[in-house]
């Protein structure tokens, strides 16, 4: 994947789920806002689904209608995926969340930041999520559905610096887990950003463009580090890579008002030829 023509547009939830509450909208309002922003797909998480969580063919219907693709589905958990005895209970999860993606094609299931919950030795946490992503891959691999990992800088991530990727990233499959690897997580994680995506490219499923002020504050695309040109570039070279940027925003506009922020996200994308 090298030619830019071929990248595409895609926008995630988070930036409407970080409101919490103030968020009193549906899917089909995000739908809306975000085929109007201008963008060719969506990533939803499992928080913002409903009330389509249990009908696949309905989602895909709204999908169609707004002329959008389903990127990825993107799945959380509350044992922060370190927790050995919500193992079980994880992958059930997994198994529910991937017969829902496995009706959209070529859409990834992508599996949120091992977080620590409880205390316990570091080791521990890391091997309960090696098991973890590495069992969601072998289910992801049953039906069908490629499966990520989307390491965090949040608060109590296992996975923020380029040491902590180097440590998952020796533990997992690649044959079974992907990488979908986010700008502002891994600058906010103090790591030379392109080195990583370098050293992990051929993991790359796709890509999470976010942007980041030199203090780690979140900041619009293009106001911040973020060398967009330089991340595309190793990122559109990957033999894994399918094709689509996802534009996520937290910062403080994106608090203000979600719609505006994503469309001027998309304008900025515009502006690098994509």
């Amino acid at each position: 994947m090298n030619e830019t023509a071929k990248l595409k547009a895609g926008c995630q939830t988070f930036t409407w789920e970080m409101l919490g509450k103030a968020w009193t909208g549906n899917a089909d309002d995000l739908l809306a806002a975000i085929a109007a922003a201008g963008y060719a797909g969506i990533e939803i998480t499992d928080t913002m689904i409903p009330p389509y969580a249990d009908r696949p063919q309905d989602f895909a219907r709204a999908l169609e209608t707004h002329g959008l693709t389903l990127v990825a589905f993107a799945c959380g958990s509350s044992s922060g995926f370190t927790e050995a005895d919500a193992l079980e209970a994880d992958l059930a999860m997994v198994d529910r969340a991937l017969r829902f993606t496995a009706h959209f094609p070529g859409a990834i299931l992508s599996l949120g930041s091992a977080t620590i919950m409880s205390p316990g030795p570091l080791d521990d946490k890391f091997a309960v999520a090696g098991r973890f992503y590495n069992g969601a891959g072998e289910l992801g691999r049953v039906v069908g559905v490629d499966v990520a990992v989307h390491p965090s800088s949040h608060h109590d991530t296992l996975l923020s610096s380029r040491a902590d990727y180097d440590r998952i990233m020796a533990l997992l499959d690649p044959a079974l887990v992907g990488w979908v690897p986010d700008t502002g997580h891994i600058l906010r994680g103090g790591q030379d950003i392109l080195d990583t995506l370098r050293t992990y490219q051929d993991r790359i499923r796709y890509l999470h463009l976010k942007d980041v002020d030199a203090g780690g504050h979140w900041r619009m695309l293009g106001q911040g580090i973020c060398n967009l040109k330089g991340v595309i570039d190793i990122v559109a070279a990957g033999p894994n890579f399918n094709g689509w940027l996802v534009l996520e925003e937290e910062s403080d506009i994106a608090a203000a008002d979600p719609a505006a922020a994503v469309r001027a996200n998309r304008e900025t994308l515009r502006r690098a030829g994509i």
